[in-house]
């Protein structure tokens, strides 16, 4: 009986386990072959043939690139470069200051890739609108719309739009496709538009096609809302106003502030905005070439002036942000409320650059979609036509996209100075931007040093998978290093600089020559500044005191907050500022290169002290989104650099309009260098 028993046991459990073994091992054969499985490509990857052009189709990163050297016409003979039209236009007005390469062949710009960064002039054949149940970073484009290899011959591959509309809310992930094509024969989307289940565009033709699926689709509760595109002209019928208004880029723009440059929103929302829960979401679209406007190079006026505004931590959000720590009542909207202190601001200043010096987004889970938030941050100086450059603080990586991605699209803003930097030291924005001189022989002036930082160098995960900082980063010995060897190529002029006023301008010049103070000249490298986020341990040492006065050298607020700097350091004071001398003689007396260190940060920390003679300042919360005090005004800090490099003040402007603790920081009236041994 036990036997039987045992026997009928074994045979019940045969029967489940065999079925649950076939069900498990084709559920692994499927991922397999669906999800993990890649298959290898031949070496003619990297040279596939367009499908509809005899070019080679690469994915270029053109925004990755360094500006390329300013260049002007000039006498290949002497190799010196001269001004064209020289009576009426000035050297910088006819230099090459772009982010990538102008040479790029437009046409020959990847089709089957979604790059809305690259100024394509290509129309859009057909758009499409999918769910899917895995997210495509992990399936790819397993859920692209169905073609075939005739449609994709005549119409182009799909291409998805790499944004889920559903990211903040939604049963799957949902993206809009589209194909792109160079064809003269096929007709062009012209016109998008965004209606309810029960309305059709007005006026009605044949030539409007509406998505299939909701652009709605897996979100709970929302009534369905559906995209309707209008099939135009072909290229070959087309005037040229009407290639301009092609629709050649889609994107999807988180929040409710301005779409990206060169884009326009469909309205209505998406999704609609939900204060406190959820962002609203709009389909954007770009129409023709929108070329980026690029800033000038850098230069000082004819009368030896430069300006610069440090712009830090304005901790913006995909929302529009919330105040804190703010005695203006109400106060809402932060971020635009900043924007619109910052825009003041600069029509009071009229800044000639201006340095976002970190923590542009907020991180702390609120900037979740970066390119939603760089849209907006730097429009105060786009709207007036102002180069401006930025580094990164530690906030800037907490939530979406790494800075190597950020620093490809501010590239692609209006009036960018942004460089990637090298790839082969820590930090991800060390470059060097110099100050010319405005007249023809284009003397460096003034250099300018930015380095990362970096965010934190260590912390931990709590039990939900979130990351806990505990300590900041700091700036590391390649860091350093290249840095004095950067310093090193600076070539040394004659200090101070006489403009040139041989060659043109010849009356303004001799006017501004006559009021200069003659004084003694020396052969040194121009002054520098340097900019990066979290502030050095030397910060909060012990200042200098003015040797005429005996007062310590520390001007400004200072023990609102402790100390915002890391803990540990590879000595960027000591082995590098204090290292790089602005000339290597011995009578020189070891004047440090740099002068003056900007940081940002600490928000309620605005103070400059002189610390072995190199002024380390602060720049001051100048937005309502991040941490204040009540009573404490936003505040910006304003370099003003003049006498052609030689002399550099600085002063703090609050948003009462108020002008705080303008000092000399270098050149006459400023106190004299610590004696060297």
């Amino acid at each position: 009986m036990a036997a039987f028993s045992f026997s009928r046991i074994g045979r019940s459990m045969r029967g489940i386990l065999l079925p649950t073994a076939a069900v498990i091992g084709f559920s692994c054969l499927l991922t397999y072959f669906f999800v993990l499985y890649q298959p290898t490509v031949g070496p003619g990857i990297a040279q596939r043939l367009g499908w509809q052009a005899w070019d080679a189709v690469a994915t270029v990163d053109y925004f990755d690139k360094e500006p390329s050297t300013p260049t002007v016409t000039g006498d290949p003979a002497d190799g010196q470069p001269i001004p064209v039209n020289d009576d009426e236009t000035d050297w910088w007005e006819t230099t090459n200051n772009q982010p990538w390469d102008t040479t790029d062949d437009i046409e020959s710009y990847p089709l089957d890739v979604w790059a809305p960064l690259l100024p394509h002039d290509t129309g859009l054949s057909e758009i499409a609108i999918t769910r899917c149940m895995m997210s495509p970073s992990l399936v790819g484009n397993l859920c692209a719309p169905t073609t075939t290899v005739e449609q994709d011959a005549i119409k182009g591959n799909w291409v998805r739009v790499d944004r889920d509309l559903n990211k903040q809310a939604g049963l799957w992930n949902l993206n809009i496709y589209y194909r792109r094509t160079r064809r003269l024969d096929i007709p062009l989307i012209t016109d998008l538009r965004l209606l309810p289940a029960n309305e059709i565009p007005e006026p009605l033709s044949d030539s409007w096609v509406k998505v299939d699926l909701s652009i709605r689709d897996g979100v709970m509760r929302a009534e369905p809302m559906y995209l309707w595109y209008l099939q135009g002209k072909t290229m070959n019928e087309m005037n040229a106003d009407e290639k301009s208004s092609l629709i050649t880029e889609v994107d999807i723009l988180f929040g409710e502030d301005r779409p990206w440059y060169g884009f326009e929103k469909i309205e209505p929302a998406v999704t609609p905005e939900k204060e406190g829960q959820l962002e609203s979401v709009y389909v954007t679209y770009r129409r023709g070439v929108q070329s980026v406007p690029h800033a000038h190079p850098l230069h000082f006026s004819r009368d030896g002036k430069f300006k610069i505004l440090q712009v830090a931590d304005l901790h913006f959000s995909v929302s529009r942000g919330i105040c804190r720590e703010t005695d203006i009542d109400p106060c809402v909207n932060s971020d635009n409320l900043t924007n619109t202190l910052l825009g003041h601001v600069m029509d009071e200043e009229k800044p000639d650059l201006v340095v976002f010096s970190g923590d542009q987004l907020n991180g702390q889970g609120t900037s979740w979609d970066p390119k939603s938030v760089l849209a907006k941050f730097a429009v105060a100086a786009t709207d007036r036509k102002i180069p401006w450059a930025a580094i990164f603080g530690n906030h800037d990586e907490e939530n979406g996209d790494v800075k190597q991605e950020q620093v490809r699209m501010m590239n692609a803003l209006p009036y960018s100075l942004v460089q990637r930097g090298p790839k082969d030291i820590h930090g991800v924005g060390n470059y060097v931007l110099d100050v010319k001189s405005a007249d023809a022989s284009k003397t460096s002036l003034l250099t300018l040093y930015f380095l990362d930082s970096g965010s934190y160098s260590s912390g931990y995960l709590d039990w939900l998978g979130y990351f806990f900082p505990t300590e900041y980063d700091w700036i590391h010995e390649d860091q350093i290093n290249w840095f004095l060897q950067e310093s090193s190529k600076i070539q040394a002029i004659q200090r101070p600089f006489t403009p040139d006023t041989g060659k043109d301008f010849g009356s303004i010049w001799n006017r501004q020559a006559d009021q200069i103070t003659p004084t003694t000249h020396k052969l040194a490298k121009p002054n520098a500044m340097m900019f990066f986020h979290i502030p050095l341990q030397e910060s909060y040492g012990t200042a200098d005191r003015d040797p005429r006065t005996g007062q310590l050298l520390d001007i400004g607020l200072h023990d609102l907050e402790g100390s915002g700097a890391a803990k540990k350091s590879d000595g960027m004071f000591d082995k590098g500022l204090k290292k790089a001398l602005e000339s290597g003689h011995v009578a020189s007396g070891g004047i440090p290169e740099v002068k003056v260190v900007a940081n940002g940060h600490c928000h309620i920390t605005e103070d400059c002290k002189r610390v072995n003679d190199i002024w380390l300042c602060f720049g001051g919360g100048g937005s309502y989104s991040g941490y204040g005090q009540i009573g404490f005004d936003r505040r910006f800090r304003i370099y003003e650099i003049s006498d052609y490099g030689e002399t550099i003040r600085t002063y703090k402007r609050t948003e009462k309009d108020e002008i705080l603790n303008s000092y000399t920081l270098a050149g006459p009236g400023a106190p004299l260098f610590n004696p060297r041994s």
